[in-house]
C-alpha cells in the first residue's frame, strides 16, 4: 500500500519525465499546509533560475499575520513574483510541473497568476 506522498510523486514521475525529454525550462509547485513555493528550473535539470514562496520574509510581510501563506490569495502572489523573477532572468516560456497535486486550489491560482503576470505555459 502506497503512502499518500508515494501516490503523488508516482503522479508527478511521468510529467517529469515528459518535460524532460523535451528539455524545456518548468515551473514546479510544492505545497504544504503552511507554504506554497515555486521553482523554476533549467532544461536540464541542474539549476534553479528563480524562486518565490511564501516563506520568504518580504512575502510574510505583505500578508501579515502569521499562517497566512496557505491560501489561495498567498499563491496568487506568489505566482505573480515566480513569473516576474522568471521574466527578468530572461525567461518566457516553461512547462508546469504540478509535482503530482491535484490542479486545483492553490495549484491553480498560482498558475493563473503567473500566466496573467506574462508567463506562457
Amino acid at each position: 500500500m502506497l503512502t499518500k506522498k508515494e501516490q503523488r510523486l508516482r503522479r508527478a514521475r511521468q510529467t517529469r519525465i515528459r518535460i524532460a525529454q523535451q528539455g524545456a525550462v518548468r515551473l514546479t509547485v510544492n505545497r504544504t499546509n503552511l507554504h506554497i513555493y515555486a521553482n523554476v528550473i533549467s532544461g536540464d535539470g541542474t539549476r534553479v533560475l528563480a524562486s518565490a514562496s511564501t516563506a520568504e520574509a518580504e512575502v510574510r510581510a505583505q500578508l501579515g499575520a502569521a499562517g497566512k501563506g496557505g491560501n489561495t490569495a498567498a499563491a496568487a502572489l506568489i505566482g505573480k513574483r515566480i513569473a516576474e523573477k522568471a521574466k527578468a532572468a530572461g525567461i518566457e516560456k516553461v512547462a508546469f510541473d504540478r509535482a503530482g497535486f491535484a490542479y486545483h486550489g492553490r495549484v491553480k491560482a498560482l498558475a493563473d497568476a503567473a500566466r496573467e503576470a506574462g508567463l506562457q505555459f
